[in-house]
């Protein structure tokens, strides 16, 4: 097995993305609002080799361009947009989509406009928001924000942060930390803007699980997280999730006592599991 870095082009947008070889597959997988390719890294080290698994850094993220060039501004639909594209610069045309949090919105939306989609995996996502959820999220935009005089000082804040969160702090969780940030004159900042974070984050009001639920005939697995977040309630609860389940046809749930963060943060072997069990019922060209 192997794990190839692409930088694909498209109409002068560049996108990062992970490649990692299998024989099944491919997975498409979108990391959430913050993130990078690598938020995916548990996945991609479980399911790699037996599956194609594809990770993407989206715009305004990682090493992907900047989202300056949108019209409209940034939003869900837009990276909707984008990884469609992407897919089609890598000759992708039956995927799984695997998504957490803003990743599981933006592959509901494409699987709700691609019939060729096979299966869809939404971790934490895809539910109705409420000023609950920008509550709990809002304190640590503030990082995008800050210039750090190093590396160094990043981590320490983030470390802090994450553990108040109740995410372990390990060697890939400090992997994905230093990856989020660029040296720029005598600084170190977040390579996100958080101005276009923040736009990002407010379309995902607009997302009506009617209209885009309602569209998908894929299998779909929804693992809710269920577990407290710190001092917060689960990011998402039961009634945000009341439309979305209604509307989706041919949906399987499972609810794991991993938080929003820490289901992606640490290596969760039930979520892991139920995503394998998912997968050997999903029709997988090979």
């Amino acid at each position: 097995m192997t794990k190839t870095m692409h930088q694909i082009e498209i109409d002068g947008r560049h996108f990062q993305v992970a490649d990692y070889s299998g024989e099944k597959g491919p997975i498409i997988a979108l990391h959430g609002l913050t993130g990078t390719h690598k938020n995916m890294h548990h996945f991609a080290e479980a399911l790699q080799g037996e599956y194609r698994f594809i990770s993407i850094d989206l715009r305004g993220r990682g090493d992907s361009s900047g989202m300056d060039v949108d019209e409209g501004g940034p939003s869900i639909f837009s990276h909707a947009q984008d990884v469609k594209e992407v897919m089609a610069a890598l000759d992708v045309e039956n995927p799984i989509l695997l998504g957490h949090s803003m990743g599981a919105f933006i592959s509901a939306i494409i699987a709700s406009e691609l019939s060729a989609v096979k299966g869809l995996i939404l971790l934490d996502g895809a539910a109705q928001m409420s000023e609950r959820q920008f509550e709990i999220v809002r304190p640590s935009l503030g990082r995008l924000r800050k210039t750090y005089e190093s590396k160094q000082a990043y981590v320490k804040e983030l470390r802090q942060l994450y553990e108040r969160l109740g995410i372990k702090w390990t060697k890939a969780v400090q992997e994905i930390v230093e990856y989020e940030i660029q040296q720029v004159n005598d600084g170190w900042v977040h390579k996100s803007s958080g101005e276009k974070i923040e736009e990002d984050f407010g379309s995902f009001v607009s997302f009506n699980p009617k209209d885009v639920m309602g569209k998908i005939t894929c299998p779909t697995l929804l693992i809710q997280a269920n577990g407290e977040i710190g001092p917060f309630p689960p990011f998402f609860t039961e009634p945000d999730y009341e439309k979305t389940k209604k509307y989706t046809s041919n949906l399987t749930t499972y609810n794991s006592e991993s938080n929003h963060y820490t289901m992606v943060f640490e290596r969760q072997s039930d979520i892991l599991a139920a995503i394998r069990q998912f997968l050997n019922g999903v029709d997988i060209l090979e």
